[in-house]
C-alpha cells in the first residue's frame, strides 16, 4: 500500500523528530500542562491518548495553543474514537493492535494511522500499510526489532512501551523509525532536563 502525499509527509515528521512522547495524563488539564511544556522544549511531535479522560478537548485546545506541534491520539481502539479524533483535529492515530474500522476511518480522511502489534505478522502487515507501531516494546527489546527488521528490511516501525530514555538509542541503533516514550520523559521532577539529557543520547544521529 502507497501512503498518500500528506500521510508521507506525516511520517517523514515522526521520522524527523525520532522522539514521539506518548502522554497519558489524570484528566486534560493536567495532560495539556505536559504537552505544552513538551512541545516548549521541542518535542513537537506528540501522541496524547484515549485513555485521558476529557481527550477530544485537549486535542482540540492543543492544536489551538500549538498549532504547529503535530499531535497524534493514541491508543485508538474503536471507529468512533478515531472519527471524533479526526474532528478534533489530530494529525495522525495509533492503535496498541489491529484495528481494521479505524483504519478505515484514518484512510478516508487522509489522515496516517500507525497500526500496533507485536507479532511479526501484525507488524508487517501495519509496516506494509505505512507506518507500524511495535507494542509493547519491551518484551522483545531491541534485538528483537533487530530479528523483525531482518526479514522486513526497510519496514518502518515505532517502539513503544516500557522504552526508558537511556535506552532510546540503543532502539535508534537497532533500525526504530522513530521510538515512543512515556513518563520516563515527562514524569521526572525536571522535565526540561530530562528533554536534554535525551538530545544527548540521541546526539547527532540522522
Amino acid at each position: 500500500m502507497t501512503l498518500s502525499a500528506a500521510q508521507e509527509r506525516t511520517a517523514e515528521r515522526i521520522r524527523s523528530a525520532r522522539i514521539v512522547p506518548v502522554l497519558r495524563a489524570p484528566d486534560a488539564d493536567a495532560g495539556r500542562v505536559i504537552a505544552l511544556r513538551l512541545v516548549a522544549a521541542g518535542l513537537d511531535v506528540l501522541e496524547l491518548t484515549a485513555t485521558i479522560p476529557g481527550w477530544p478537548e485537549l486535542v482540540a485546545a492543543l492544536k489551538a495553543e500549538a498549532p504547529d506541534a503535530m499531535v497524534g491520539l493514541g491508543t485508538v481502539r474503536t471507529a468512533a474514537d478515531a472519527q471524533c479524533a479526526v474532528g478534533c483535529g489530530a494529525d495522525f492515530l495509533v492503535s496498541p493492535h489491529p484495528v481494521p474500522d479505524a483504519r478505515a476511518v484514518a484512510a478516508e480522511a487522509d489522515v496516517l494511522f500507525v497500526e500496533g502489534g507485536i507479532t511479526p505478522a501484525e507488524i508487517g502487515a501495519a509496516a506494509d500499510r505505512g507506518v507500524a507501531k511495535m507494542f509493547p516494546a519491551h518484551l522483545g527489546g531491541p534485538q528483537y526489532l533487530k530479528s523483525v527488521l531482518s526479514v522486513l528490511p526497510g519496514a518502518r516501525i515505532v517502539p513503544t512501551g516500557g522504552i526508558a530514555v537511556r535506552d532510546v538509542p540503543a532502539w535508534l541503533d537497532a533500525g526504530a523509525f522513530a521510538v515512543g516514550v512515556g513518563s520516563d520523559v515527562y514524569a521526572a521532577d525536571d522535565l526540561e532536563a530530562k528533554v536534554a539529557e535525551l538530545r544527548d543520547l540521541i546526539g547527532a544521529r540522522p
